[in-house]
């Protein structure tokens, strides 16, 4: 991705230190800010509050956590350590459990004055294939969309929550897509759903905005007028989890949103990576549902008339609050899968086809 005409990715490592570099996005889109972390607490923390976020780099960023707590000691009890602590800030995104099983299983017959080296070279493959899988996700994606009949002369998708290059390493899944028929020549304009309470809305619409790419923020009831109204050709979100029989786990509203367009005839696509596919998990009914805390809901944050960062608290604090971070949109819901070996059905005979393995 372009940042005032230099290119920059979501995370990047600073070898010489041991450290990486990430965008803090819980200051986007008002601020553009890099941190340095430095620590597996400073990794986990930055997952846990959501500086980092999106299902693929928050596994990219657990593993060089990881690389980072062996540099300090590679003994078993702190590469068993460093796992649970990490595994436990994001519970729903699978791809996290998946990087931490990788980098575990690569590291633990290693001797112990092996291990560092070795975490800091996986971590930067996992980086590596992320960015690449991604790219491929926007190849076969964009020949899905030429497929789709388009109601007028510009295609009009919608998409939810954000699932473009900040959520990866580059690319994205759900916006690859649409990246990739923007520099195929495409005329495409993106409906772009606010995703409350934490706005990851406003993140793609920040990162569209950065590439030119026509796009309208909504509010998240507006979706289903739009849908029955036939202003969408499509949508196409990204995931935090599919199961083994292709039901859904993606920020809350996702279902909703998928109820609406099958209402109205319209293509709904989830485009993921083979590290958000989880295997293990039979359907949507065992997949774990972070709730997240009531403030997310009863504090609004954003900038003042000044332009100074503020905070505007909604509702008292003693009102009763829940905050599911995410829904389960059920596969019957899902027309289609993009990844990065193709495109499938939402079931498990499609999936088991790209991945037979």
């Amino acid at each position: 991705m372009k940042i005032k005409g230099k290119l920059v990715r979501s995370l990047t490592p600073v070898a010489e230190e041991l450290a990486i570099d990430i965008i803090d996005q819980t200051a986007l889109p008002h601020a553009y800010r890099l941190l340095r972390l430095r620590s597996l607490d400073a990794a986990a923390h930055a997952i846990r509050v959501m500086q980092v976020r999106g299902a693929p780099l928050i596994g990219v960023t657990a593993a060089y956590g990881l690389a980072m707590a062996l540099h300090q000691d590679a003994s078993d009890d702190t590469l068993n350590e460093a796992v649970t602590q990490l595994g436990a800030t994001r519970p729903t995104a699978v791809n996290l459990h998946w990087a931490l099983a990788r980098m575990q299983s690569l590291l633990h017959p290693l001797p112990v004055a092996q291990r560092a080296a070795a975490a800091w070279q996986e971590a930067t493959r996992i980086a590596e294939e992320d960015a690449e899988q991604c790219r491929c996700i926007g190849e076969h994606g964009l020949n899905h969309l030429r497929t789709l009949p388009k109601k007028a002369s510009r295609l009009n998708l919608m998409t939810h929550c954000n699932a473009g290059w900040l959520a990866t390493i580059d690319y994205g899944t759900a916006l690859a897509p649409i990246y990739a028929a923007a520099d195929a020549g495409l005329d495409v304009h993106v409906w772009v759903s606010e995703t409350r309470p934490r706005n990851q809305g406003l993140l793609t619409a920040w990162e569209l905005k950065q590439l030119g790419i026509a796009h309208t923020l909504i509010a998240d009831n507006a979706a289903a007028l739009l849908l029955l109204n036939g202003q969408v050709d499509a949508v196409i979100v990204g995931a935090d989890r599919i199961a083994a029989n292709g039901d859904v786990a993606n920020n809350m509203g996702t279902c909703l949103k998928a109820l609406a367009a099958r209402e109205a005839g319209v293509p709904f696509l989830v485009a993921a990576p083979r590290s958000t596919i989880d295997f293990a998990c039979p359907d949507g009914a065992g997949i774990p549902i972070e709730e997240r805390h009531g403030d997310e809901l009863r504090v609004v944050h954003g900038l003042d008339t000044l332009g100074a960062s503020a905070a505007l608290r909604q509702f008292p604090v003693d009102e009763a609050v829940g905050n599911p971070a995410f829904d389960v949109t059920p596969a019957r819901l899902v027309c289609h899968i993009i990844t990065e070996r193709g495109v499938c059905p939402a079931s498990a005979e499609g999936l088991r086809c790209l991945y037979p393995e």
